[in-house]
């Protein structure tokens, strides 16, 4: 089928462009922009508001195998094509863990069975995710294995940190790591700091994170393997990333979208929805992660989507267990930083789309013709109050529940097929 989408806003992050135009789709992908409808073609009138490629999120949990009850391939699939995530990058923490082969082929079956979006997969980097003996790297990427991470698993054995690196590199694998230095982190459930004391929870100083930080980057430097931090969340931690960038190193940096829009004070009276790993920063360092984002110097931003039940949240706020939903948040969420004035709409889209399909080498999250017709048509101004309990994914634990949001998702494709539309 021939779509021509007319009357659009179109949001392009690879020309940094916010401009009215028109797109054609055929046979799933974009083959013409600003051109004259073809013949025969469905007339899609966007009314004004703006269309842009679907939003890539690198670093999402799902349920299966070991935890459907928390979240599954269908329900993510759900409530990504609400959130307008067309592709998902899911993680390797599940039960048991995404260490093997033949797991990553049962998972890659069921989540193509399952969901209306695009899920690729990340595979463990060491064996249990415990930092000890790495993965059959090879073979897992045969196996289609997009990238290699342990998570938040922090290894603390260097030397087989290292060895797994130099395999990876000579394999051309992406790893993702997860800033933090493990002995600092233990059981912290804060950011160290007033507010922490007067609460009386354990805290983590920031410095924890550009220590961990330090570290991977000298490992990238011994190796040379193409390393991804999945999390930078305080100022501490952005001068490294410019001297190993300087360096030639070949490094990125993401962040998600609850460590831009929302600080430690948020945490107010132990609300356990707000604890994330790692926690909740300072003001001041969200705003400088915001700059980071506007500059470039972060790349991605991402929900880090985790899935909690009731029982793991509803605990004293050291027990709970941490992480918050986010695909179907994470757009109105964005759109807070577009409204006012930190980002521009294609700068957010860049950071969405464009750079975490650049990074894991896909061709989504552009409008150039030859790219997949994955995307979102979205209101950027429409109000709401979120309800946590109409989110489709199986679980609620999101820390916007209640509040006043802008930026609802009117219809989303993938490969030009509509897999969401308001309303239905």
């Amino acid at each position: 089928m021939t779509l021509h989408f007319t009357n659009a806003r179109l949001i392009c992050p690879e020309t940094l462009t916010d401009a009215p135009g028109s797109l054609t789709v055929d046979a799933g992908l974009i083959v013409a922009r600003d051109a004259p409808a073809p013949e025969g073609a469905q007339i899609v009138d966007c009314g004004g508001k703006c269309l842009a490629p679907g939003l890539v999120d690198l670093g999402v949990k799902i349920g299966e195998p070991g935890e459907r009850h928390r979240e599954s391939f269908r329900s993510a699939g759900l409530a990504a094509a609400a959130g307008g995530v067309t592709t998902i990058i899911a993680r390797p923490d599940t039960m048991p863990v995404i260490d093997t082969p033949e797991l990553l082929e049962f998972v890659t079956r069921r989540a193509a069975e399952a969901s209306p979006v695009r899920i690729r997969h990340m595979a463990a980097l060491t064996k249990g995710r415990l930092g000890r003996e790495m993965t059959e790297i090879g073979f897992l990427l045969d196996a289609g294995a997009i990238a290699f991470t342990d998570a938040d698993a922090v290894g603390s054995d260097t030397k087989a940190l290292s060895r797994a690196f130099t395999y990876a590199r000579s394999l051309g694998a992406l790893v993702i790591g997860h800033p933090q230095d493990p002995g600092l982190s233990k059981g912290a459930a804060v950011t160290s700091g007033k507010f922490a004391s007067l609460r009386g929870l354990p805290g983590v100083h920031p410095m924890a994170e550009r220590m961990g930080l330090e570290r991977d980057l000298a490992l990238v430097e011994m190796t040379g393997v193409a390393w991804h931090a999945d999390q930078i969340t305080t100022a501490r931690s952005l001068p490294a990333l410019d001297r190993a960038r300087a360096a030639g190193l070949n490094v990125t940096a993401g962040i998600s979208i609850h460590h831009l829009t929302l600080n430690e004070l948020d945490v107010g009276d132990y609300r356990t929805f707000f604890k994330l790993t790692p926690p909740l920063r300072s003001e001041e360092d969200r705003l400088a992660m915001v700059a980071a984002v506007a500059d470039g110097v972060i790349d991605m931003i991402c929900s880090m989507h985790s899935p909690a039940d009731e029982e793991s949240k509803r605990l004293p706020y050291e027990e709970a267990a941490s992480g918050a939903v986010g695909l179907q948040t994470l757009l109105p969420a964005a759109m807070r930083l577009y409204h006012v004035g930190h980002l521009s709409l294609p700068q957010l889209w860049r950071a969405m789309a464009l750079n975490p399909a650049r990074r894991l080498g896909l061709p989504q999250g552009r409008l150039s013709g030859g790219s997949p017709a994955d995307l979102v048509l979205f209101d950027p101004d429409a109000p709401f109050v979120l309800d946590r309990f109409t989110l489709r994914s199986k679980s609620k634990n999101t820390p916007f529940d209640g509040q006043r949001m802008e930026g609802k998702v009117l219809a989303t494709y993938v490969g030009g097929a509509a897999v969401f539309q308001a309303g239905e």
